[in-house]
Order: C-alpha cells, then structure tokens, then sequence
C-alpha cells in the first residue's frame, strides 16, 4: 500500500514536473529568435509578424501563467479572430482576458485609436461623388468600428466635388440628434451647392428607422425650398449601407 502510494507521488511529481516545463515553454524568451515579436520584427519586418504578434509587442509582458504571446491569442479569440470586432473593444472587455491590466489594456485602446486617427487624416484631392458608393468610402474611415451614433453632412459644390464634411452631432448607442437649423447654417456657411445626410446604425441595422425616414422627408422639403438640395441620407454600417436615393425615397 506505501509502495503504491509512493507510486502515485512520484507519478504526480511527474506531471506537476511536466507542468511547470510546459509553463516555462510558453514563455516568449524560450522561443526561437526569429520566432520572438520584436526579433522576427527586426529581422524579417513587420508585415511578416501575425496579428498575435503585433499584438503580443503591444502587450509587452505576460504573466506567470502566460506569455505574452498567448495573451494575444486569447485576446483574437475573444473577438473571434477578427480585428475589426477587435476594435470595438471596450477598456473592460479588454481586461476580461486574465493578465491584461489597466496599462496594457490602454495601450492597446491607443495604437488602435491611432489607426483611425491615421486613416481620417489621409490627405487626398476632392472628392467627386457620383454614386452613394463613393459617400460610403469617404466616410468608412469616419465612422467604422464606433459603437455610438454620430450624425454627418457632406457638402458639394455645383459639380458634386466635396467641399467639407461636417459633424452634426454625437450620440448613444441607439440615436443621435440632427438639429436641421445647424445642418443648413454650416451647409450656407461652407457655400455648399448640395448636401448629402450620413449617419450610423452601431446596431449594424442598415434599414431606415421611422423617426429617420421623417427627418430626411423634412431637410428634402426644406432644403428644395432654399435650393440647397439634399440628395441623399446614407445609414452608414460597418456591413454596408442603406441609401434613400437608391431605394427612390429622395427624389
């Protein structure tokens, strides 16, 4: 009866022994080089790092448990592998994963908070928009990946060039506010010929909502009887869009 009991120390020393060089391997110093982050990095260049990678670098340590590494790996499952769900995180939902603290989670809410600042910033000519394909690619790096309601006007000149885009107003979750007295004073302001409404659905509901078919039949009737024609309201969505013009509600 010793001998066995014996046996079944020596066999769990065994494995907590196991355990503890499985730990030890998951530890980013014991990886290869070239396979480290910032080696791999420096070494063969950014793009040849995956998203776990780019991500563990972000994290910079891990914890007893955990590298880095697999952090980051935790992280993209929990937002099933996709970057763009990723972005909506919350500064809580990034500390859901075990060993993502304060620090870590902000640096991560900063880079990717970078990313959109980099893409709103992209200097590029006017525009000329000649589809509502057009108004929802000079807005997809305005509004992707939000997770409240933001209301937008875009002004043109007589040519449909792109004169400015103005932000009308911030909102929650479920709707945002679209002051008509402000929508036309800045459109007068900016000498604009014609405007184009933008808003988003965070819900990804791209159909038009009643109270948003009411307002647009409003600023259509109004801004024909100042000849600042509004010719279109897009319901802006990470998925895609929803255009009044395209569906015959503007006319």
């Amino acid at each position: 009866m010793r001998c066995d009991l014996f046996r079944i120390k020596q066999k769990n020393d065994n494995l907590n022994g196991a355990n503890e060089f499985m730990q030890i391997n998951l530890t980013i110093k014991s990886l290869a080089t070239d396979d480290r982050p910032r080696e791999k990095m420096i070494l063969k260049g950014r793009s040849a790092l995956s998203d776990a990678e780019l991500l563990a670098i972000l994290i910079n340590n891990g914890t007893k448990q955990d590298s880095a590494l697999v952090l980051a790996r935790k992280l993209l499952q929990n937002a099933n592998n996709d970057l763009q769900e990723l972005t909506r995180f919350s500064l809580s939902d990034l500390k859901k994963i075990k060993g993502i603290g304060d620090a870590k989670a902000i640096t991560l809410l900063a880079a990717m908070e970078l990313g959109r600042r980099r893409q709103r910033s992209q200097k590029s000519k006017p525009s000329r928009i000649t589809s509502s394909s057009d108004v929802y690619q000079i807005m997809k790096p305005v509004l992707t990946d939000l997770t409240h309601e933001e209301f937008y006007t875009i002004h043109m000149n007589r040519a449909n060039e792109v004169l400015s885009v103005c932000q009308i107003s911030i909102g929650g979750t479920s709707g945002t506010i679209a002051d008509g007295k402000l929508i036309f004073k800045q459109a007068l302001d900016e000498k604009a010929r014609a405007l184009i409404l933008v808003h988003n659905h965070p819900s990804g509901q791209q159909k038009p909502s009643a109270a948003d078919i009411s307002l647009t039949e409003k600023l259509v009737k109004f801004g024909k009887f100042i000849d600042l024609p509004v010719l279109d309201h897009l319901i802006f969505c990470d998925n895609g869009y929803f255009s009044f013009a395209d569906d015959g509600l503007i006319s």
